[in-house]
């Protein structure tokens, strides 16, 4: 496995967790406050890994043969 499937599948992993914690927090009413915005904290990194997977992939696609 190269280091660019690697990477591709951390990212995937990552993503995956985050919105396996985001769910947690958010669809659990008898949690504290606190893991609301932890969710909310979760949700949007999962959209930001998104958009840094989508954007390398297409730069190691002109790069990384």
């Amino acid at each position: 496995m190269s280091l660019k499937h690697f990477h591709i599948a951390f990212i995937t992993v990552t993503v995956i967790f985050f919105l396996g914690f985001a769910a947690w927090c958010l669809l659990i009413p008898a949690l504290p406050e606190m893991f609301q915005v932890m969710g909310w904290l979760s949700l949007s990194s999962a959209v930001g890994m998104l958009v840094y997977g989508v954007s390398f992939l297409k730069k190691s696609r002109s790069i990384i043969q």
